[in-house]
């Protein structure tokens, strides 16, 4: 069973699961043996729900057997996240804060209700740094997750773990969450897909306030090995909610879109977005790679970004505009008992408290003003989409970092003599959340032995063209070869 598990893409096992040419017991114990195996020196999955992915998986052989209509991810593993992501039981760290080990919220996320109602089996939930609120995973519970590539280095965030256990070839879909590149980040660094939607295309349901996921957009999208797998997944998890007042009310049939063409298309490439400093060896698998789409019959064209806004400033917009989401769960928290600005003040990350101290005491106006920066890298994006079919870029401005010891792994504060955030400031992912435009990380080659990712944004709404040009990249640059590296690594750190 081994070599018919690792690496087994989600659309692969759901046709053999449904076919009768494998059983959902089977895979689980053969995934589950791997992961005993394997995730301890990754350092990725924080909490397992082991017996109970056996007992659903019982269930769904049982269903087979009886002849009764399964989902389309019926048996298959998956992965969900340890941020703001629920199942009944299980517990909710908000990313490796040591006063919630305990905590845990009786209800469902909408991607592990979803996934869970496809038939898909969730084994567990992956690491992620405090709050979402930096680039690479780490916190102080749980420690760094290695990235598979090369187990010093880390494996991005904020959904760190999931990238990670899909690219050791463990599951072939785990949850992410995007507030500024949390899908995208560790898909890029990890050598996997990440597919970040467009606004509302999958639902966000905040409590108590609905409204509260739109500054920026946070998303919740796949992290998988293929596009393929990435579409599948867009077809259970996206779709209406009541509980989402943005949510969109059209549906999509994301699998049409890893048929269609991009010959004719032209297609928009900046290698900085205008502003970033890129590593030169980052710069230079992507701008190799862009090139594949000329090899699919599109024409590439590079563009600049009328942006005019520092990326120091950009940055620090981010950290201003995604710290209320944060201060008011920790309200909400507070009035429950777990005081995290007081009591247990020293479980959070010496930036996030500067930045939630600052953001506290901003007045309405600042955040009014914060908005109207916001609006100009809009109006960038849409200057760029409004003459072109989609807009590719590096994913990252910057290959793998190492990992500390002390829960406080961050980025480089400096790329080629220019100085940057450390924690977000090299993540050429946040425009988009800033912006409602989907965009998909693509495995672009690696440097230096490790994965480099290359973005590609479309326009607001146009899923199925981002898709498409991925599946396009992938058909001309298939990249599932990168993955000896991971299959072939030592499993001691």
């Amino acid at each position: 069973m081994g070599a018919d598990v690792a690496y087994r893409s989600a659309v692969e096992l759901a046709d053999d699961i449904a076919g009768h040419h494998v059983s959902p017991v089977e895979i689980m114990e053969e995934t589950l043996r791997r992961v005993e195996e394997r995730e301890p020196s990754l350092n990725a999955i924080v909490y397992r729900g082991f017996d109970e992915a056996m007992e659903s998986a019982r269930s769904a052989e049982e269903a087979l057997a009886q002849g009764r209509a399964g989902g389309p991810l019926l048996g298959v593993p998956v992965l969900m996240k340890d941020l703001f992501d629920f199942k009944p039981g299980w517990p909710a760290t908000f990313g490796g804060i040591p006063a919630m080990s305990e905590f845990s919220i009786d209800g469902y996320c909408v991607w592990a209700e979803r996934m869970e109602a496809a038939g898909a089996i969730i084994i567990g939930k992956g690491n992620s740094p405090a709050m979402g609120f930096r680039g690479a995973c780490d916190n102080y519970l749980f420690g760094p997750t290695r990235n598979p590539f090369d187990t010093t280095r880390n494996s991005g965030g904020s959904s760190g773990g999931s990238a990670a256990v899909v690219a050791d070839g463990l599951v072939p879909i785990a949850e992410g969450t995007d507030g500024g590149g949390s899908i995208r980040i560790p898909a890029s660094w990890c050598g996997v897909v990440g597919y970040q939607p467009s606004a509302g295309r999958v639902p966000s349901i905040l409590r108590p306030n609905a409204f509260s996921g739109v500054s920026p957009f946070i998303y919740e999208g796949p992290i998988t090995r293929t596009v393929a797998d990435a579409a599948l997944a867009m077809s259970v998890l996206a779709g209406p909610h009541p509980g989402d007042p943005y949510c969109a009310l059209d549906t999509v049939d994301f699998m049409t879109a890893l048929h269609s063409e991009v010959e004719g298309w032209n297609i928009a490439f900046s290698p900085d977005l205008g502003v970033y400093p890129v590593q030169r060896e980052v710069a230079a698998v992507v701008e190799e790679a862009v090139r594949a789409f000329e090899d699919a019959g599109a024409r590439v064209i590079e563009v600049n970004l009328e942006i005019e806004i520092d990326q120091r400033e950009l940055a620090d917009l981010w950290c201003r505009l995604i710290m209320p989401l944060s201060l008011d769960s920790f309200a909400n928290l507070a009035a429950g008992g777990i005081d995290l600005l007081g009591e247990h003040r020293s479980d959070l990350p010496p930036e996030f408290l500067r930045w939630a101290d600052h953001v506290a005491s901003m007045s309405a106006m600042e955040y009014f003003n914060d908005n109207s920066m916001r609006t100009r890298v809009y109006d960038a994006l849409q200057s760029v989409l409004g003459e072109y079919d989609v807009l590719v870029s590096p994913t990252l401005a910057c290959l793998p970092v190492e990992n500390e010891t002390n829960g406080e792994t961050r980025g480089p504060d400096v790329i080629e003599g220019v100085e940057v955030d450390p924690l977000i400031g090299w993540c050429m992912t946040y425009f988009t959340n800033f912006t409602g435009h989907p965009a998909i990380s693509l495995p672009a080659g690696l440097a230096n032995g490790l994965p480099v990712g290359m973005q590609v944004i479309g326009r607001r709404g146009a899923d199925l063209d981002v898709l498409a040009a991925g599946a396009a990249f992938e058909r001309v640059r298939p990249w599932e070869q990168i993955y000896r590296i991971p299959a072939s690594r030592p499993l001691t750190v």
